[in-house]
């Protein structure tokens, strides 16, 4: 299991790479100016080819690469142009909303979707089963925006149970962030529950159908023993791969959530830097979040030897 770990530590490094070369590339490729953008609609070239120097950006391209990945290998992310201040600070202040909401909706999506799974392939072909796969399609079909739209205006504007667009930080109070977040977490993680309820379903289905199972019935084992012990813990190595791909998706769709439900998230940090072309916040906000996914990734690993000792063996 150790070896197999440090293999994926080692495929890090080229991935991240890569990674860095790409967003690096494409950032600096959006049209645009910054300097242009932070000199104002008035300036004159002069003004803006000062700003050029004073933001290292005459340079050779391939020049503000390096210098900007020698930063990176060191720990520094560099300097916002527009905040005046380190990426990394800017990041780590607004980490606590984006970490909630994506936690948040990951146990949505757990909560909702592996049980609604479970039970619609031990009921398959049941009333039960289509109506759970019927409202899986219609919670894929929903945009998560769209959602978040009407979960405000029904439970925020018309019924008034739920802060409408704040956000409470937990050293203000835990339940108060709680209530903050539930609104955001389950728009956000509604589809992510009707895609890992139909995936439970079909995983579960297969395992019914191994021979394991049917030697377990055969000795007479209740339904319920069955489920619980041979099929529950045979099921999890998928929902888990599911699980760990899901993360990226969710960071992804923080970022318009966080516009519905006004979070000052990270989301909103990479939207307002996207749109005033500030390079080293966008180059570090993507390249933070691939490596969150992947190590996130990696524990997925991890766990699969701990659940199931087969590829533990095979990792050896």
């Amino acid at each position: 299991m150790t070896a197999h770990i440090s293999r994926r530590l080692f495929t890090l490094l080229p991935v991240l790479a890569v990674v860095g070369i790409l967003i690096f590339i494409l950032g600096h490729s959006m049209p645009g100016d910054p300097a242009a953008v932070m000199a104002g609609e008035y300036a004159t070239p002069e003004q803006v080819e000062r700003l050029h120097q004073q933001m290292g950006l005459d340079r050779p391209l391939l020049v503000q690469f390096w210098e900007w990945a020698g930063r990176v290998l060191q720990g520094d992310l560099g300097t916002s142009f527009f905040l005046k201040m380190p990426v990394s600070e800017a990041m780590l202040g607004r980490l606590e909303p984006t970490g909630l909401l994506t936690l948040g909706s990951l146990l949505v999506a757990i909560l909702i979707g592996v049980p609604s799974g479970f039970i619609a392939a031990v009921r398959r072909n049941s009333l039960v089963d289509r109506m759970l796969m019927g409202l899986s399609l219609l919670g894929i079909c929903i945009p998560s925006f769209w959602l978040g739209i009407l979960l405000v205006l029904v439970f925020s504007v018309t019924l008034r149970l739920f802060p409408a667009v704040s956000y409470v930080p937990l050293r203000e109070g835990p339940l108060s962030t709680l209530r903050s977040l539930l609104m955001p977490s389950f728009a956000l993680g509604l589809a992510h529950a009707a895609f890992l309820a139909r995936m439970t379903r079909s995983s579960v289905l297969e395992i019914l159908g191994e021979d394991y199972v049917r030697t377990a019935r055969a000795k007479g084992l209740r339904e319920a023993a069955v489920s619980l012990r041979h099929v529950l813990p045979n099921v999890l190595v998928p929902v888990m791969t599911i699980v760990g791909n899901s993360v990226g998706s969710l960071m992804a769709g923080a970022i318009t959530t966080e516009q519905v439900f006004n979070l000052p998230g990270v989301g909103r940090l990479m939207i307002s830097s996207v749109s005033r072309r500030d390079y080293p916040v966008i180059q570090g906000v993507v390249l933070g979040s691939v490596l969150i996914y992947v190590l996130v990734n990696l524990s997925v690993d991890i766990a699969y030897g701990i659940v199931d000792p087969r590829i533990r063996q095979r990792s050896r």
